[in-house]
């Protein structure tokens, strides 16, 4: 039902990829201007609304520039707060969204502030905190700020060159945007992807000379972990009536990786950032463990028990992640 519901938007996709174009044109020809700050930015985005992992980027960002003083900027998307919010430890996830108060526990040495108005936040970041670099959470098509570098991340499953625009597709910006990127790191990929398989994706990708094409794939922990210094190895869930909770936009390598597992489980699975119910949430205390994404855990904690998370991480083989920890280092 929802792709005939997709394909019969088709009208309105056009008309959202002609106001995307005339938008980045009048950028293009300086009618709308892109700053640049004197703090070094790094941007982190996509082409798609979703489901590319630019979470786990920035945390990869994150540990490779572990020895500078690092600020996180993110919009806070579904956050109850409003205007230019800097994280204390007595935030909370209502406060900050899930995303960027799941980076301020994981990395409490790391500024993380969240603003809609970009500009507005690196001020406020230069004034308050003076970071060696920030780091732009989703702010690809933010371009009244002009990063001094950029990282655009697609999907192997849905590469952005086979995609359309909303709301027949994924698409929330013109594919030609991606010529503004300095690397196409390509996410999600099978951990044994082929050297041919990689030419033929770069092909389709059709990078111009300065920009490097990266190929990614997910590791998970070995173990899960409850949010409170404990870890449980799958094999120990035993015969439990499991569910897993997602409420993210691409779960899929999740639900396969689990599968692989040998976890027997129900999947729930939910829009991306969907605010539980409280009825929904009664329905999970029926479960004897529930497992649930490392963002998703930040709503549901302290909600729900037994509660458990699996971490995700962004590996690279050895030469992609030479290049990407070189070329992201030279820009401090």
């Amino acid at each position: 039902m929802l792709q005939f519901l997709r394909k019969i938007a088709f009208p309105f996709s056009m008309i959202y990829a002609l106001i995307v174009h005339i938008r980045n044109y009048l950028f293009d020809w300086g009618v709308f201007k892109s700053i640049s700050y004197r703090t070094p930015t790094v941007c982190v985005g996509n082409l798609s609304v979703g489901g590319t992992g630019k979470t786990p980027m920035i945390e990869y960002l994150i540990r490779t520039l572990s020895n500078h003083k690092i600020a996180v900027l993110s919009r806070g998307y579904k956050r109850k707060s409003k205007g230019f919010l800097l994280a204390t430890p007595f935030s909370t996830v209502a406060e900050l969204g899930d995303e960027p108060f799941q980076i301020h526990q994981k990395f409490p040495n790391v500024f993380v502030a969240v603003d809609a108005d970009r500009r507005n936040g690196i001020a406020q970041l230069e004034e308050l905190v003076q970071p060696d670099v920030i780091l732009l959470d989703d702010a690809f098509q933010h371009r009244k700020v002009k990063p001094k570098f950029s990282i655009l991340l697609t999907a192997y499953g849905q590469l952005y060159p086979k995609d359309w625009y909303l709301p027949t597709g994924n698409l929330r910006d013109a594919k030609r945007e991606a010529r503004r990127t300095d690397i196409i790191v390509v996410t999600k990929c099978p951990k044994n992807l082929a050297k041919t398989e990689k030419d033929t994706i770069t092909s389709l990708l059709r990078p111009k000379p300065h920009q490097l094409v990266l190929f990614s794939h997910l590791s998970y922990a070995e173990k899960l972990k409850d949010g409170k210094g404990n870890e449980l190895a799958p094999s120990e869930l035993g015969d439990q009536n499991i569910a897993l909770v997602t409420g993210i936009a691409s779960p899929e390598p999740l639900v396969q990786h689990l599968k692989e597992l040998g976890i027997d489980f129900q999947h729930l699975a939910f829009g991306d950032h969907h605010n539980f119910s409280s009825d929904e949430i009664e329905k999970f205390k029926q479960y004897d463990s529930v497992l649930t994404t490392e963002k998703d855990f930040v709503r549901l904690s302290g909600k729900v028990e037994p509660l458990y998370y699996l971490e995700i991480a962004h590996e690279f083989n050895l030469e992609d992640g030479n290049r990407m920890k070189e070329v992201a280092g030279s820009q401090l």
